[in-house]
């Protein structure tokens, strides 16, 4: 018998719906009905969906902000090396009126508190247009962007408090986007390609991965999951937009990085968009032409560091690390275009909130055939280990494996096991670092969504999804839905945050991954069920309830003093914007520029949608912006000079197919006084000639 017997979850669909309090109901209506000329026009070209595609801003403090990711107290920013963009897609039934919304952000995760916050400023402005159940509110998880924009004190720990600023320009950059990509709305045909990418993840967890069944390994050669799949939009025949799914983290960047970045996706990103289309994210912010997603799917066990050493692999410079590992992502998406297949039948989605510390598991999703329930959220003794082989945060007094716990944390979880019989049976072997559901410090009841398009179904999990667990999400919804497996993705990252998802083998194994997966060992069935109901939900043309969310606790917010500005001072003798160190007089391709700017707290102003700086070189018609902090090229580097003062340097690495001619930086800030007044100021450096090859 297999570890799940599908075709007795298949069989259970009536009861399924009736466990979940599901009541037979048409479709929502909430989507509000698309123009019928707009309609028409799609009908008329043979086109079968209305897309709208936009990007928008979304980065955090620069300056003095904890970074989120991996919970290392000393990973606090210090400038900027490419900004944080949200890449949203709207996709509409022109005859239905039907829509969905899938969202990308170049963010560490996405926490309840951004998804409430989003949801809320979009019905101010669409009323019931986009809603919990067609919002999918994704982030592509660089571990080098600012952090403290939760409302569970767990994750703003290292952020010491909460971050206003940072959570404010993430969830108006989000709504951007959205905004941006309804009013983008024509008629467009969708496809889907798929292609193999095979030197650009690792299992970095492959013991726990080899306890799994043979039938679940075979799915992935080595333990690594190759497949790049790609959501193709072409309007008037011209492809204009993408969304890629590969499970990758996002940690080509290690903790030793203090320089805002979204890491290999943004990379990925930025090379689809602005290298190879020509996107100008200042000029084109409403209208930008192309925009392509690289969003995670299950990634939680696949590290970029081919040598299983942060920053190792493929080669032991992170930023190098971090555009070869994106570009492969990039080439492997482009390398399958010509592959596709059609998408056709509107779209449509379900959403349900799930109390994961007691769901009551059905025994066709359970290993042993038998009833579980899940329990309180804890993590265990290896998670404060952290993942050894991508870095981070991590006390040498604990390590991962069997034998990785501490006598007095194996003390500690001995007594709450022997007070708690049931919190045994569920956790199981794992070692309880830290009852944080009992703290009541991470989030508990949270959302699973299920988005079709076409047939195309995209399961939202809140989670980081081993490559086998997602194997059984997708296997459970292929099943209740009525389609092949290769038609269903699971999307990581989606909606809020609960850590990771391993299989009951994996967890077992008292890896980083299976200590962070918190509601125990039968967390997985119970994720598996809740897909397999809305599968069925969604087959049968009923409505899900939405379930008990947990209560708003936006009102009790600690705000952290990390890099707040009192007042800005230039240093004595200098005025803001004044060169502090000059850049030299002739560079060549390959070679970096680097000028020091007498400046100000970046904090003062986030400058979202356009730049703290600029190279531009002089032409007949005057001097032309030809970078900015924006790409990949530029590094902004601020520093505390002194009390007060700051100083900025911006380096810029002269690209290979330079134009030759002369050129300047110049540099864009906001100072703050004591009366808590903030000026614009800028600096402009002396005049330096670059050379061709």
């Amino acid at each position: 018998m297999t570890w799940v017997t599908w075709k007795t979850a298949t069989a259970t669909a009536a009861v399924t719906v009736a466990a979940l309090g599901l009541a037979a109901a048409p479709p929502s209506a909430s989507a509000t009905t698309t123009p019928s000329s707009t309609a028409q026009a799609a009908t008329d070209r043979g086109e079968d969906f209305l897309v709208g595609r936009g990007i928008a801003d979304v980065t955090g403090e620069v300056a003095e902000a904890g970074m989120m990711g991996y919970a290392d107290l000393g990973q606090v920013s210090s400038g900027l090396h490419m900004r944080q963009r949200a890449r949203a897609f709207v996709i509409a039934d022109p005859d239905s009126g039907e829509r969905v919304v899938h969202i990308l952000a170049d963010a560490g995760m996405i926490f309840q508190s951004v998804r409430d916050a989003v949801l809320a400023k979009l019905e101010q402005r669409f009323g019931d247009t986009y809603s919990e159940r067609n919002v999918m509110l994704t982030a592509t998880h660089t571990h080098a962007a600012p952090g403290g924009f939760s409302h569970h004190t767990l994750y703003n720990v290292t952020t010491l408090g909460y971050h206003g600023k940072t959570f404010r320009a993430l969830v108006d950059g989000i709504v951007s986007s959205v905004v941006r990509a309804d009013a983008d709305l024509a008629p467009a045909e969708l496809s889907v390609s798929t292609s193999e990418l095979t030197n650009a993840n690792v299992n970095r967890s492959k013991t726990a991965f080899d306890r799994n069944p043979e039938a679940d390994k075979a799915h992935f050669p080595g333990g690594v999951d190759t497949r790049s799949t790609t959501l193709q939009v072409r309007r008037a025949g011209e492809l204009d937009g993408v969304i890629n799914w590969f499970p990758v983290h996002a940690t080509s960047m290690s903790t030793n990085n203090t320089l805002v970045s979204p890491d290999n996706k943004g990379y990925a990103e930025y090379a689809w968009e602005r290298l190879a289309r020509g996107v100008d994210y200042v000029a084109d912010s409403d209208d930008p032409g192309f925009v392509a997603s690289f969003a995670q799917t299950n990634s939680g066990d696949m590290s970029p560091n081919l040598n299983l050493r942060p920053s190792d692999g493929p080669t032991t410079d992170q930023f190098e690390n971090t555009r070869i590992i994106g570009t492969r992502t990039y080439d492997a998406a482009r390398r399958g275009l010509d592959d596709d297949r059609a998408l056709a039948g509107g779209v449509d989605s379900r959403i349900v909130y799930v109390n994961l510390a007691n769901t009551a598991v059905r025994p066709e999703f359970t290993p042993d055939g038998k009833p579980h329930t899940t329990c309180p959220a804890a993590l265990g003794a290896a998670f404060a280990a952290g993942s050894t082989e991508d870095g981070g945060g991590g006390l040498p007094i604990f390590k991962e494996g069997k034998d990785g716990g501490n006598p007095a944390v194996a003390a500690i979880s001995e007594a709450l096991y022997t007070a708690s019989p049931a919190l045994r049976a569920c956790q199981g072997s794992k070692e309880i670092l830290l009852p944080v559901g009992a703290l009541d410090m991470v989030q508990q009841k949270l959302p699973v969504q299920l988005v079709r398009v076409g047939d195309l179904y995209l399961v939202g999990m809140p989670a980081e999804v081993t490559v086998v667990s997602g194997l059984r999400l997708r296997q459970a919804v292929a099943e209740a839905v009525g389609t092949d497996i290769d038609h269903v993705l699971v999307q990581g990252y989606a909606n809020a945050y609960a850590h990771y998802l391993t299989t009951p083998e994996e967890y077992e194994a008292k890896e980083y991954e299976g200590a962070s997966t918190l509601f125990g060992r039968y967390e997985l069935p119970a994720f598996m069920q809740t897909a397999a109901d809305l599968g069925a939900a969604m087959r049968d043309g009923v409505e899900v309830p939405l379930g008990e969310k947990e209560r708003d606790r936006s009102a009790g917010q600690l705000a952290s003093l990390q890099g707040a500005v009192v007042a800005d001072a230039p240093p004595i003798g200098k005025g803001y914007g004044d060169v502090l160190t000059a850049p030299g007089a002739t560079y060549g391709p390959g070679e970096q520029v680097s000028v020091t700017f007498a400046g100000a707290h970046p904090n003062n102003d986030l400058h979202h949608e356009g730049s703290y700086l600029t190279v531009e070189r002089r032409t007949p018609d005057g001097w032309q912006r030809i970078a900015d902090d924006g790409d990949w090229s530029t590094k902004l580097h601020w520093q505390r000079y002194g009390v007060a003062a700051s100083k900025v340097t911006i380096t810029w690495d002269v690209p290979e197919d330079v134009t030759p001619g002369s050129y300047r930086i110049r540099y864009f800030g906001d100072a703050r006084s004591l009366l808590g007044t903030i000026r614009s100021i800028s600096g402009t450096s002396p005049t330096f000639s670059v050379v061709g090859r």
